[in-house]
Formats: C-alpha cells, structure tokens, sequence
C-alpha cells in the first residue's frame, strides 16, 4: 500500500480525485485516510464513466469482448508488428527487440512516431544511485531488461503519455521524427533534444524523475533532434543507415474524443470520416514503402486508443494498416 503525508492530497473530495487523476494517469487511485495520511489502492479502470467513447464495446468485440478494465493489457504480436490497445506497450516491445537484435551502439537509431500527441512526459520512476527504479513497487527498472520494462508497465510507473521518455534516455543519439495532423501540427519545426530530470510532486517529493525537453532554434534532423511535420515527405527525408523504429498511435487519423469528456464542446477536432481516415492511412504508408524504409523497422507498434481513436474505427482502419504494410505483418 502507498503512503503520503496528509498535506500531499487536498481535503476536498473533487481536488483530490483531480490530484491524483494527473498524478497516476492510466490507473485511477483511491485515497484513504488513515492517521497521519492517506493510503493510496491503485487499480485500472473499469467503469463506464471513465471512459469517453460511446462504441467502445464495438471495438472490444474485435479483442475477444474483454472487459473495460482488461484493456490496458491487450496485445497481439504478428510479424514486427506489436497491435495493442495502450500504446505504453510500446515500450515494452522496444525493448524486447533490443534485447534479441545485435543492435550497435555507433548507429543512428530512428524513431518515426505517428501520432496526435509527443508522450514525453515525466514517467514515475525515481533516480536511485544512478539507476531508475519503479516509484510504485520500489523494482529497477532497465530498458534493457523486458521483464522490468513489463513490470513498471503493469505498476503504471510508465504509461500512455510517457513511454517514449525512457527511451530516449537509453539511447541519447536517437533521431526522432512525429508524424502529425492539424489542428495540433502544422508545418515542420525541429528541436534539439535535452535529457533531464523533473522532482518528483507527491510519493517522494523532489525525488528525480527522467524528463526530456525540447529546444528550438535548430534546423535539420540527426542525433539529439527531434522533428514534428505534417508532411509525411519531410517526416522520412534523410533517414540515416541503420535500425528504424516505428510507433503508430492510430489517433493520428482521428482524434475525436482526445480522451476528453468534454469533446463535444471543443472547437477545433481532428475527426475526418472513416474514407477520409483510409485515405490517409493509404498516403503514409505510402510513404514509408517508397522510401524504402520498411525493410529498416525492426520493430513497429500499432496502439489503437480507446478513448483517442474511435471505436467504430478500428477494424477497417487496422485492416487497411495491414494491407499497406504487409511486409510488417508477415
């Protein structure tokens, strides 16, 4: 059980839940009171209300019709394909690749990331004598060791927002390129890479958590830099030798609900009907197979969203993802 002091956690009923909710992300937390207090129980989500997606039990048909609370652990593996529901499980199956490729350390590795968010944000792991250890069961966490990547996945020290930050600190050359769509991108701005730390706010205040941030004023992609274009040209130009990773959160071709209860009110949406979905979804892989890139994926992860990326959506979506990277999926 998780224990913080009472001035941690506001009094009131509404903050704390909103406290905790910003804190913890993908799990929901239940904090009870208990002297001088309060005891956090962690658990993933499972109620209708905590989910934004009117379809989504139309999509989980596709998974077996599993619960809604099963969610964040639904993987299929075909190929270098991972399919999973969360996209942190992309972190995990980075690693396991790494772990059975003789990847070397002078290459360039390039991330190719499509996606209507950066996830870089702080995940919940805390320095511990030069070594990242999980702030929720107190395990190391090592890139480089699958089964702690998979730990600190199941614990939600690691999430959906935050996965590509662990990377990015093992492999500090990396070349990473975001594939985006307005509203959120428009146009090509590239950054260079800073790899630092953030103190930590509520189990361990002011406890070192790994960061990343970005700074403008450079052009050109390479090691340390990272590019966000909605021109999927730009995206794979000057691809350097050596291996390439590719992410796919599928709320890059629609973004409906941005996990936001309130989507209906916001003003700007990228929500194209299901054509216009495969359409885009033809012009990118594309893209990928006329720059002769495919053959360089060792890896390659489709996260569907739930909650991001409509339900209705997931299967003539994911059908005509496979069609055009079938070499992938083979």
């Amino acid at each position: 059980m998780l224990k913080v002091p009472l001035d941690i956690l506001p009094e009131d009923a509404t903050d704390r839940h909103r406290a905790l909710r910003d804190y913890f992300c993908d799990k929901d937390a239940e904090a009870l009171r208990n002297g001088d207090g309060w005891e956090l129980k962690l658990f993933w989500p499972g109620g209708e209300e905590r989910h934004v997606d009117p379809k989504l039990e139309e999509g989980l048909r596709l998974w077996g019709g599993i619960g809604l609370n099963q969610m964040p652990m639904a993987q299929r593996r075909s190929g270098r394909v991972l399919r999973a529901l969360y996209d942190t499980w992309t972190l995990h199956s980075w690693s396991e690749w790494f772990r059975g490729t003789d990847h070397a350390s002078g290459e360039t590795l390039t991330i190719l990331h499509i996606d209507d968010h950066r996830d870089l944000g702080s995940p919940r792991l805390f320095r511990r004598s030069g070594r990242w250890v999980d702030s929720i069961t107190g395990a190391v966490f090592e890139f480089d060791d699958p089964a702690s990547v998979r730990s600190a996945i199941e614990s939600g020290a690691v999430g959906m927002g935050s996965f590509l930050t662990p990377v990015l600190h093992r492999f500090p050359e990396a070349d990473v390129r975001q594939l985006g769509q307005a509203p959120k991108v428009t146009g090509t701005t590239d950054y260079r890479v800073e790899l630092t730390t953030e103190p930590d706010c509520m189990l361990e205040p002011g406890a070192e958590r790994p960061a990343v941030k970005l700074h403008t004023g450079v052009e050109g992609t390479g090691p340390r830099r990272y590019r966000i274009t909605d021109d999927p040209a730009r995206w794979v130009e000057d691809v350097r030798p050596g291996p390439v990773l590719l992410h796919i959160d599928m709320d890059y071709f629609n973004n409906r609900y941005d996990g936001d209860g309130d989507w209906r009110e916001r003003a700007e949406v990228l929500d194209p009907e299901l054509n216009k979905v495969l359409v885009e979804i033809d012009r990118v892989t594309a893209t990928l197979r006329d720059s002769g890139i495919v053959s360089q994926i060792g890896d390659a992860v489709v996260a569907f969203s739930p909650g991001f990326f409509p339900a209705e959506l997931w299967e003539p979506a994911d059908r005509k993802l496979q069609e055009g990277l079938e070499e992938l999926y083979g």
